[in-house]
């Protein structure tokens, strides 16, 4: 049978630390030696045991239409070797899957990391690139006990192409 979905352009802005803020926390190099701060990573992974690892994506494309969260911890995702990227979210919230409105889209340099909050709704890391390695924590059962997806086609009859900002 035929997909009825409406492929929506969502256009990704570059990152910044404000824009970014109802998802979490766009991270970037400081001095060593500066104390801890509100700049700084805020994490939550006292529910499981952290899980730091790298892993490669091949060929991700720019479309998806499904979007996933965590609850029990944050998330961080950052690029190796200073390869832009693509990450769609949507603010936490306690519906089982987030309005197309309030889906957005950024590109990240790769020269930082992002910080999803607990219950983040995140589609990507999404790129143009062959192969892409990402740094990545969250805890090592994330994908097996907190792992929540909603089949955006399913739920809204929509399939999204992010397309990113020059």
């Amino acid at each position: 049978m035929p997909s009825t979905s409406k492929l929506y352009q969502l256009q990704a802005l570059w990152i910044t630390p404000e824009a970014f803020r109802p998802f979490g926390q766009l991270i970037a190099a400081s001095v060593d030696g500066k104390s801890f701060d509100q700049e700084d990573a805020q994490l939550v992974l006292d529910q499981g045991t952290p899980r730091f690892y790298i892993m490669r994506l091949h060929g991700r494309g720019r479309q998806f239409s499904k979007i996933t969260r965590h609850k029990q911890c944050t998330q961080c995702l950052g690029s190796l070797e200073g390869k832009d990227w693509l990450l769609a979210v949507a603010a936490p919230g306690s519906a089982d899957c987030p309005e197309v409105e309030a889906i957005a889209a950024f590109r990240i340099p790769g020269n930082c990391f992002v910080k999803l909050e607990q219950g983040t709704w995140h589609a990507g890391p999404y790129f143009d690139h062959d192969t892409v390695d990402f740094y990545n924590l969250e805890l090592a059962d994330t994908n097996i006990t907190d792992h929540q997806t909603c089949n955006l086609d399913a739920q809204h009859g929509v399939t999204f192409e992010i397309v990113p900002q020059a």
